[in-house]
């Protein structure tokens, strides 16, 4: 029987990076939440999600509803595959999966039978969650995509530190070291590392991707699918078709897809006075505490800056950002917000419309009317945060 995958409360503290998606569409660890709970359960699957999106992002003929704010493990999936018509499986207040005919998983606990889940396991609720938990993720995706399977062979080019890497058909690397002791190292298909580069797991590069001569990648890091990144690296999570292709640094952050960091530029992840990094908070309306003393940058889909762009501590930049000039901008920059450190004015809709579509030609793909219509809604809905 197909899942369907469920927005919970964690789809609001999760904007910027939820505004283009469901929560289960996040990239954490090699896969989407969504995508683990298929391959665990060997199914296919569907999307219970805020109305403008459904459009993309369509509900499947199923009865078994899943948070899709919850990583999936072994015992957890036992645990949901055991519910039974009339059930939710919940940990306290929240709702793990519940297994009815009807849509607001709000009226589960009143409506249902529930089944008690006792044991721990990973909720995203907030951006930073996402490199946080990213290595305990990587590890457990490396588990699932790997086993019964046989690792592909690099050249004897490459220097190798353990055994702990898989190699999907395609990949290929040259002249590079990869030290697997302190975590798996997955190369997806078609991907490429080139010459010169230095990678430390566990780090995942995803299909159609590559790493560009020199590169420095440090542990705790995923590229997603059909990017493109150089420089140094360290524990952040790309989602896909992205760039960072040049020398800078990325470090304790997350960057969404369609979004290119032009050359030379920087993140900070740690305060001068090493403090406490606070973030944006969408539904506060004001800066929230992390908890962190590393915490670098969180970039929506479609954001974008230019050569030597400097970022503080604990930015948040909103989709379809386009960040430029000398200086740090302020750490909340507002979506389609134009500019940088010196002012901003506004991305106008009809402008960065017409630039995303040469960005999905330039990928032989189409920017069609119903992305059009989702950027065009985040448009209107955001408008209440540029006050420029």
């Amino acid at each position: 029987m197909a899942i369907n995958l469920f927005d919970d409360k964690s789809w609001f503290s999760l904007r910027p990076l939820t505004f283009t998606r469901p929560v289960a569409d996040l990239r954490i660890g090699i896969l989407t939440i969504a995508e683990k709970w298929a391959k665990h359960l060997d199914t296919d699957f569907g999307y219970l999600t805020q109305d403008y999106l459904n459009k993309k992002y369509a509900l499947a003929n199923s009865t078994l509803f899943i948070n899709g704010s919850i990583c999936p493990d072994n015992e957890l999936v036992e645990a949901v595959s055991r519910l039974k018509e009339g059930e939710v499986l919940h940990a306290a207040d929240v709702i793990i999966a519940y297994h009815a005919n009807f849509f607001n998983y709000q009226d589960a606990l009143s409506n249902l039978e529930r089944v008690a889940y006792l044991s721990s396991f990973v909720k995203i609720d907030y951006p930073e969650q996402i490199f946080g938990f990213n290595d305990v993720e990587l590890q457990k995706d490396f588990a699932l995509l790997t086993k019964g399977k046989t690792s592909g062979k690099l050249s004897g080019t490459n220097t190798i530190l353990g055994d702990n890497i898989f190699v999907e058909e395609g990949a290929v690397a040259e002249c590079s070291t990869f030290n697997t002791l302190q975590g798996p190292i997955y190369l997806g298909k078609n991907s490429q590392v080139w010459e010169g580069c230095h990678i430390r797991g566990s780090f995942a590069l995803c299909d159609n991707s590559q790493v560009k001569m020199g590169a420095k990648i440090y542990g705790k890091t995923t590229i997603g699918p059909f990017s493109r990144v150089g420089g140094e690296i360290n524990n952040a999570v790309i989602w896909g078709y992205s760039s960072k292709g040049h020398e800078g640094y990325l470090g304790n952050s997350v960057m969404g897809q369609w979004c290119n960091i032009g050359a030379d530029s920087n993140n900070s992840n740690l305060k001068n006075n090493y403090g406490e990094v606070r973030l944006w908070d969408y539904e506060k309306e004001n800066f929230r505490k992390t908890g962190l003393q590393f915490c670098g940058l969180i970039m929506a889909d479609h954001a974008k800056c230019a050569i030597n762009t400097m970022f503080n501590t604990g930015t948040v930049a909103g989709v379809s950002a386009n960040i430029f000039g000398a200086g740090f901008p302020r750490n909340f920059i507002p979506d389609f917000a134009w500019g940088g450190a010196h002012g901003f004015d506004i991305y106008a809709l009809d402008k960065m419309l017409e630039t995303a579509a040469l960005v999905y030609d330039r990928r032989d793909l189409v920017l069609d009317e119903t992305e059009k219509e989702i950027i065009s809604h985040i448009f209107e809905v955001t408008q209440q945060y540029r006050h420029f």
